[in-house]
């Protein structure tokens, strides 16, 4: 992605922020002294944070879903039964409860409850089923799990493969009245005589103490479950609803953005608890009712990915686009191309860009405001030299790494100290990996991000690109090496290799493949092909693309020449010999792609 060289930050730019800053300093100060807690005897965390906005506006409204709205007492006092109830069945400080139930209310209340008992909360994300779904849950051995209605079958397709016990699998009915199916036990109605009282187990959760595992797509193939820490909460909560975006009691943060994710549940969320402002939720995105929604909701801040973003961009231009509330947005991948445009057809005064990797230790915001940034973090970092082939940072001969001049790209690396630990994940060995000793002086640690940021000044940057075995396409990390496994399962299928591939307007990477047949090009039936894609794999990681090789290229080392078939994509004039497939919006099988079909792709004739 190239960036103009108008997009660096200048000291005129500055100097016209210094109201801006002089303004914030209050709730700067404020915010640092919440999130940087440090008294090991201190209580914190989501469960405290939330009885804190409690005491705060009691009878303000704290989550909103459809008709429904709950003001923060009825909230805290829901998740206080289930809290109990929890801890009735042996449920405390440091047991896994895997929770599998899509955005709604009662994913928000198990969340709080199995915080405020000091559990650790496995946000199961609601797409995966199978291999995946196994793996996930297997990966942190749950002690219980709760299950929402709708998302039953897709359970029971694995029970049998997990190890938890009938007696401590709960079940959350979705439109009243529910039947409970065999085998599962009705959460909310076992809980509803219980204690309305705050539990005691709220006081005596700290700043080290795990509150999360969420789920990101790694090189193996499969889920790797990064370790969120109560400490790290409030340092999410305060930095991004106190000192980014001063929320208050009057402010709604409308979120359609999966509540599995860090940017929904950890910055969305916990920037409405921090104001002790509303939460407004939808089960899923929808770009045609998404703005009356915000005004049902009377919402003052959106959580949003850049995909998000590009699709309201597409709808057709109403009388009503300014008819809203809304004076403030956060959230990540907003492309250049469309941010100027979002913020003058909807009238919204500030976009608060950030950037977080969910599993690591470092995060920008865009607090000040700037266009086109990720904004800057408090954290130290630094960005290096990295070889484009393998995606290693690059060592000099003196066996230091080196960072890139203003204006320049480079890989993300953090700095890991006692203000910037390291949580990790649940695999020791994946932590070896993106941990880096003896970065610039001997005896310091990074940690490898993985991402590619551009320096424009100011300790500002711009997010680039992902590099390495993921890319990102609808907001989700898609690991290639899952779906190169998926499409060798196929019987026709001999080689494949996934990477990801650029669509002009479109945010993120769409997926590719390109795939050896077993026998001939003939013997692979394309709509039977896309079949067997969309039963194993979640919708966002089928690949948009296909590219038929008799013979798979390599270097001379073995490994399948990446960067060749991204650089050529879906082009098939670059692909010489080789016939190219395209899985177009709404249809049921690949097609072959031509001149005109590649223009049309490219001139956003089809909504991806």
């Amino acid at each position: 992605m190239n960036h103009p060289p108008s997009d660096l930050i200048t000291w005129g730019m500055m100097l016209r922020k210094v109201p801006t800053i002089v303004r914030a300093l209050p709730r700067l100060v404020r915010g640092i002294r919440v999130a940087n807690i440090t008294d090991p005897d201190q209580p914190c965390g989501l469960g405290w944070t939330f009885e804190q906005a409690t005491q705060r506006n009691p009878d303000g409204a704290a989550l909103l879903y459809g008709d429904k709205v709950l003001s923060y007492r009825q909230a805290n006092q829901q998740a206080n039964r289930m809290a109990h109830y929890l801890q009735a069945q042996g449920i405390g400080k440091g047991d896994v409860v895997a929770l599998f139930i899509e955005n709604r209310p009662e994913l928000l209340l198990n969340v709080l409850a199995v915080a405020k008992v000091g559990g650790i909360c496995a946000m199961l994300n609601t797409s995966q089923t199978q291999a995946a779904l196994v793996h996930s849950l297997n990966l942190v051995t749950p002690a219980a799990i709760v299950v929402g209605a709708e998302l039953v079958g897709a359970y029971e397709v694995v029970r049998s493969q997990v190890s938890i016990q009938a007696d401590k699998t709960w079940f959350i009915a979705d439109q009243q009245p529910d039947n409970v199916p065999a085998g599962y036990v009705d959460l909310m109605a076992a809980s509803a005589d219980h204690s309305l009282e705050n539990p005691a187990s709220t006081q005596q959760i700290y700043f080290n103490d795990p509150c999360f595992y969420i789920y990101t797509s790694g090189t193996t193939g499969l889920p790797k479950a990064g370790i969120f820490k109560h400490g790290r909460w409030m340092k999410s909560s305060a930095s991004f609803g106190t000192i980014a975006l001063d929320m208050g009691p009057e402010d709604v943060v409308y979120c359609t953005l999966p509540l599995y994710h860090a940017t929904g549940l950890c910055v969305c969320w916990g920037s409405a608890i921090a104001g002790a402002s509303g939460f407004a939720i939808r089960r899923k995105f929808s770009a045609s009712q998404f703005w009356d929604d915000v005004r049902r909701f009377n919402a003052t801040t959106l959580g949003y990915v850049g995909e998000l973003c590009r699709y309201l961009i597409d709808q057709p231009a109403s009388e009503q686009d300014r008819d809203n509330r809304v004076t403030k947005m956060i959230g990540n991948g907003l492309r250049p191309g469309v941010w100027a445009e979002f913020k003058q057809r909807f009238g919204v005064d500030h976009i608060c860009e950030l950037y977080a990797a969910s599993d690591g230790n470092i995060g920008f915001t865009n607090v000040l405001n700037f266009d086109n940034t990720i904004g800057f973090s408090l954290m130290h970092w630094a960005l290096v030299d990295y070889a484009h082939d393998s995606c290693e940072p690059i060592r000099g001969s003196d066996g230091f790494m080196r960072e890139v001049p203003k204006g320049g790209q480079g890989l993300l690396l953090a700095r890991i100290d006692d203000k910037a630990p390291f949580d990790g994940y649940t695999d020791p060995e994946k932590n070896r990996k993106v941990v880096l000793s003896d970065v610039f002086e001997k005896g310091d640690r990074y940690f490898n991000t993985g991402d590619l940021l551009r320096n424009i000044g100011f300790g500002h940057a711009q997010f680039v690109d992902r590099l390495g075995d993921t890319y990102r396409w609808k907001g989700e990390n898609v690991s290639t090496t899952e779906v190169e496994n998926i499409f060798l399962q196929h019987p026709q299928i001999s080689e494949v290799v996934a990477y990801g591939v650029e669509i002009e307007n479109t945010n993120g990477r769409a997926g590719m493949a390109a795939i050896t047949p077993a026998e001939s090009l003939a013997s692979l039936d394309m709509r039977e092909l896309l079949t067997f894609a969309h039963g194993q794999l979640p919708a966002y990681a089928v690949p948009l693309f296909l590219r038929i090789k008799v013979k798979m290229e390599t270097t001379g080392t073995f490994k399948y020449q990446k960067v060749k078939l991204k650089e050529e994509a879906f082009d098939p004039d670059k692909a010489g010999d080789d016939p190219i497939f395209a899985w177009l919006p709404g249809s049921d099988s690949y097609v072959p792609v031509t001149g005109q079909l590649l223009a049309d792709i490219q001139a956003g004739k089809f909504r991806y």
